[in-house]
Order: C-alpha cells, then sequence, then structure tokens
C-alpha cells in the first residue's frame, strides 16, 4: 500500500497532507495546517523576512518528523506565489532540502491554476457547462474556467490577499472609498478574467481554500447549521454572502474577531479577499455558489490518480 504526502507551501499557510493510495482508491489518513505566514513583512518587496524564513524552516521540520512517523514513501511538495517570487525563494527551497531532504518543486501559477481544476474535480460532480472556479492564496489568485471533462481557461494574477492588504487595507475599518479604489484597480488587473467569463459564460461559481471555509463557517454559525469537518462542499446563498461581506467590511480587527466562525489566522486579509469574491460575483448572475474544501494539495494527488475514488 502507497503512503503519499503531499506539501503545499501557500504564501499564509504550510499544508500537510497524508493519504493512502491503493488500486483507485485514496484514504486520507493526516492533515495539518500551520500559519507560516511566509508573505508577512516582504511580499511586496520581493523577499522573504527573516522571521518568516525561519518559521519556514522550522515547519518543514516538523513536517518531516511527521511524514517519518507515518512512513511515507512518496513526498510531493509545491511551493507557490510567495516564494516563487521571493528573490530567497530558491535559496529557502535549498536550505529546506539540505535541512531535512525534503524536495519542494517552485510551480508556476498556470501549473497552480491547472492543480486546483483537478482538486475541485474530485471533490465535486462538475458540469457540463462552464464553471468557474477561484482560489484566494496570499500571494495570488487563481481562476479556472472548466468543465466536468476539460479546462476551457486559466490564469493566476499576483493579487493575493496579503498583497491586497498591503497595497489597501491601512486603515481599519476599511473606507468605502478604498473599496471603490480597489474595485477600479481590479477592473484593470482583472480584464482578462472579465473577457473569458464574456466568452464562456460560466452557470457556476466555486470557491477554494482558506476566505471560503471562513465564510462558510460564518454563514453556519449564522443559520446554526452543524459543519462536517468531511464535507468536500457547501452551498451558500449570495445574498447571505453580500451580507457577510458588509458585516467584514464594516468591522474592525477586533469586532471580526468576535464574529462566530471567525478564524484568528484570516481575520487580516479576509477583508480584501472578500472584497475581491464581491468583485467577481458582481461578474457573474448567480443566486448561489459551492465553498470546496479541495484544492491544490488535492489537486497534485488526483492529477496522478484520475480515477481514484475517496474514502473517509
Amino acid at each position: 500500500m502507497k503512503r503519499t504526502a503531499i506539501i503545499d507551501l501557500g504564501t499564509n499557510t504550510f499544508h500537510l497532507f497524508i493519504a493512502e493510495v491503493e488500486k483507485n482508491t485514496l484514504r486520507p489518513l493526516y492533515k495539518e495546517k500551520i500559519a507560516v505566514k511566509i508573505g508577512q513583512n516582504g511580499i511586496s518587496k520581493g523577499t522573504i523576512a527573516l522571521a518568516a524564513y525561519k518559521r519556514a524552516m522550522h515547519t518543514l521540520q516538523v513536517f518531516k518528523t511527521t511524514i517519518d512517523q507515518f512512513e511515507v514513501t512518496d513526498v510531493r511538495g509545491v511551493a507557490t506565489s510567495a516564494i516563487r517570487n521571493a528573490k530567497n525563494g530558491k535559496q529557502l527551497l535549498e536550505d529546506i532540502r539540505a535541512s531535512t531532504g525534503l524536495v519542494i518543486e517552485m510551480i508556476s501559477g498556470d501549473r497552480e491554476a491547472e492543480l486546483i481544476y483537478y482538486g475541485v474535480k474530485a471533490a465535486l460532480p462538475l458540469l457540463p457547462e462552464a464553471q468557474l472556479m477561484m482560489d484566494i492564496g496570499g500571494g495570488s489568485v487563481e481562476f479556472i474556467i472548466g468543465t466536468d471533462e476539460d479546462i476551457l481557461w486559466r490564469r493566476s494574477f499576483e493579487i493575493g490577499a496579503q498583497r491586497l492588504l498591503d497595497k489597501f487595507h491601512k486603515v481599519d475599518p476599511i473606507k468605502p472609498e478604498v473599496i471603490s479604489t480597489l474595485n477600479d484597480w481590479l477592473n484593470g488587473e482583472l480584464k482578462a478574467l472579465i473577457d473569458a467569463i464574456a466568452t464562456h459564460k460560466p452557470q457556476a461559481f466555486i470557491g477554494c481554500s482558506g476566505t471560503f471555509d471562513t465564510i462558510k463557517e460564518i454563514y453556519c454559525n449564522e443559520q446554526g447549521l452543524e459543519t462536517d469537518d468531511n464535507s468536500r462542499f457547501f452551498q451558500i446563498p449570495v445574498s447571505a454572502f453580500k451580507r457577510i461581506n458588509l458585516e467584514l467590511i464594516g468591522k474592525n480587527r477586533e469586532e471580526r474577531l468576535a464574529i462566530p466562525g471567525m478564524v484568528t489566522m484570516r481575520v487580516d486579509m479576509i477583508v480584501v479577499a472578500s472584497c475581491l469574491i464581491d468583485f467577481v460575483l458582481s461578474k457573474l448572475e448567480l443566486n448561489e455558489f459551492t465553498a470546496c474544501a479541495y484544492a491544490l494539495k488535492e489537486g497534485v494527488i488526483f492529477h496522478d490518480h484520475q480515477t481514484v475514488s475517496i474514502t473517509d
């Protein structure tokens, strides 16, 4: 029986996912995420700050200990926006390899988007019609338009939540005029996305990763709904998101922390991330969207095992 470990070095969070793969079945064994915040105090300068560098090294040593404990035979690691754009990103990966023996691949934004598609495809049944998928990271945001059969269009934009936070969210609560400036800026930065939406006319919207997870938690707390940690996807009404977005942009950090369902590691970036989601939804005519629990790390596995089913 083959044990595979996936390491995802994101801008905000480092993930470790260990699973057993046998024939056409995948069984998750272990999941861990650590808020390394590798982009903190450096992403807008094109570098990894010393404190973040040290956190990254320590976290990979912890991951290596866990991987050894699980007797993993196949380890795959990927590094994304903050590391691929940092002047010392390559050095970090070399130091990780020297210290732990773990080999981390620095992947392009387009490759990241492709792998996210496979992660989403593994989580829920996609439609024959075009759907828009979105993954908000700290450094980059990936958009994919695809069907149940193939990717129609994909693009990675270096406008992740940490970058937006540094650029726009300097006063808390964020000011209405700043949101207006942000939306004007996004109209320019995301012109390729807007054109792709007009061309492919996606019939559904699927959001991946932390911001969408947190919005789901806030919504479920509002509605008194039980959340299932094993659930791979969840439907959220657009009207409910609009209400949550207004709450997020109207509160300061302390007030946001008090929102039931809020996660401490998301509290700073969630305002600009929510504004970004609101901008994208304004380009679509939908009544609901899907929060998807799978993204890049699951896509790394499912790209090679596209016929694999999952046992919880």
